[in-house]
């Protein structure tokens, strides 16, 4: 599990898979905190973007001086990862199925011709989560 301590306003954390191409990088740039989905074949880090979920508005948050812990734990498999802060699940990516599932379900739009990846909606999904936790104690 690859993780980072930070007060809301500024922040980045990269997870590279163990599976090729695959990783997922936390950003907070002081206004919003952002999920990716990237593909480590592309030449940048913003072309590797095949999704982004926004995760919260930094201004809404409960406390926003207060320090987090926001952490990336990645499956058996390297497949899929799931995004923490403080303990909590925020953000689910399921690379094999091309889907992202974030608390906020934003954004939502049509999917881009060609564009492999479910952007149509970001809906958190439980029981995804519940059974991805499951998996990592059996």
């Amino acid at each position: 599990m690859d993780s980072l301590t930070f007060t809301p306003g500024r922040a980045y954390l990269k997870s590279n898979s163990a599976v090729l191409p695959w990783s997922v990088v936390f950003e907070d740039d002081g206004t919003a905190g952002y999920l990716y989905a990237c593909d480590r074949s592309w030449p940048t880090e913003e072309q590797s973007i095949r999704d982004a979920m926004l995760l919260y508005n930094v201004r809404s948050l409960e406390d926003p001086e207060r320090e987090r812990i926001a952490a990336i734990e990645w499956s058996r498999d390297g497949l899929q990862a799931l995004f923490y802060i403080d303990g909590t699940p925020q953000g689910f990516i399921d690379f094999a199925t091309r889907q992202s599932f974030c608390r906020s379900n934003f954004p939502n739009f049509m999917d881009q011709t060609g564009d492999t990846w479910r952007k149509s909606s970001h809906a958190w999904d439980e029981a995804k989560v519940k059974s991805f936790e499951a998996s990592l104690y059996h």
